[in-house]
């Protein structure tokens, strides 16, 4: 009776043991509080920054195209200059030396073929006479021939050496600003010279080259269709200087190459920038800011995601409990924020914060609720 007893008295303990137990659990379940927010659709600009190399529209070296020495130097560094404007004046003498003596050669040849003119004309009345033979009329001709050749050849001589003369005015052939000059009077120089004279840079619109890798040049044509239709469609882009600073006036990206760089996987670009101020200079370098727009998007913060290898997941709130999901998100972000492109849709709600911390099934209770408002 006694062990009966007992043995009912132990299944009493061990109920009540159980039902503690499970006491426990069940206030172990409760939800846990955690920062949420519902998804809502927003509008973003994110910039992406490239290393660019700034330069004239055209930087063009002057070099001679004849030797001498250099007698004047006609300006100086960091002039503004037009087109046919003087630069530089190499030693003339020898040109019009030159040019005479190729002048007075056209002379004589001219009177040379005046002469050989008068002794065919005679060979050929005296032939007909049947005075001298089919031999001296050739020859005569031949005579001719010969006379009217080397006037040609003098003409020839006097237009290279009128040509070198005009060489030795250095004229700038485009407007710009005038370069170094390594150069100065007294100064020998050439044609063969390796070094020039000097640089004009046409710096009213300046050229802005950057680089951009394979994977950005791929999203950017699949976004506009092709790269003529990027060039079209782009928006325009923004320089920052070398001190930080914004140039005043926007650009635009004129032209992308062809050809993928072996060496970097990169691909140049061209954008041109107005310089009414005269800030840019050839040379010098920057940042392009490309702007990308994106309209009626789901964004949320970063500390919202869990990165599982190439995977990006967030945790919605479903039934109450954290139900993992997949994203998709844009290639470029802010470092604060993700774009997602697919994977969430509009009133869903998502652990905002700590999502790295959460497990499947987890009971979710909401702490604080975040809106389109606090996310900016």
């Amino acid at each position: 009776m006694k062990k009966r007893m007992m043995t009912a008295s132990l299944a009493v303990l061990i109920g009540l043991v159980s039902m503690t137990s499970c006491k426990k659990q069940q206030s172990q379940m409760v939800a846990t509080p955690h920062k949420t927010m519902t998804v809502e659709t927003q509008s973003r600009e994110l910039t992406t920054n490239y290393s660019a190399t700034i330069r004239g529209r055209q930087d063009i070296e002057i070099y001679p195209q004849v030797g001498g020495t250099l007698q004047k130097l006609c300006v100086t560094e960091g002039q503004r200059v037009k087109k046919g404007q003087i630069l530089f004046i190499i030693d003339q003498v020898p040109y019009k030396a030159a040019l005479t003596t190729a002048e007075a050669n056209v002379k004589a040849a001219e009177a040379a073929l005046a002469t050989a003119q008068l002794n065919f004309d005679s060979r050929k009345r005296l032939y007909d006479q049947q005075v001298v033979s089919d031999f001296d009329l050739r020859k005569a001709e031949n005579d001719l021939l010969s006379a009217k050749a080397a006037l040609e050849q003098a003409k020839a001589q006097r237009i290279n050496a009128a040509n070198n003369l005009s060489y030795t005015t250095v004229m700038s052939p485009s407007d710009g600003v005038v370069g170094t000059l390594p150069y100065r009077q007294g100064a020998l120089v050439g044609s063969a010279m390796t070094q020039p004279l000097t640089t004009v840079s046409d710096n009213d619109e300046m050229y802005v080259y950057f680089s951009m890798n394979e994977t950005s040049l791929l999203e950017m044509i699949r976004e506009y269709g092709s790269p003529e239709e990027a060039i079209k469609k782009m928006p325009s882009i923004q320089l920052q200087l070398s001190d930080g600073s914004i140039l005043p006036d926007s650009g635009r990206v004129e032209s992308i190459s062809g050809v993928i760089d072996r060496t970097t996987g990169s691909v140049t670009l061209r954008a041109a920038f107005p310089n009414k101020n005269h800030l840019l200079h050839a040379g010098s370098s920057g940042n392009v800011i490309i702007p990308t727009y994106y309209n009626n998007c789901i964004v949320i913060p970063q500390e919202a995601t869990v990165e599982l290898q190439d995977k990006v997941l967030v945790y919605k709130v479903v039934d109450g409990k954290a139900q993992s999901t997949q994203i998709t998100v844009a290639p470029i972000n802010d470092g604060r924020e993700y774009i997602v492109l697919d994977g969430l849709k509009q009133g869903e709600t998502i652990i905002a914060e700590g999502a790295g911390l959460v497990r499947e099934g987890t009971p979710v209770g909401q702490a604080s609720t975040d809106t389109k408002d606090k996310q900016k």
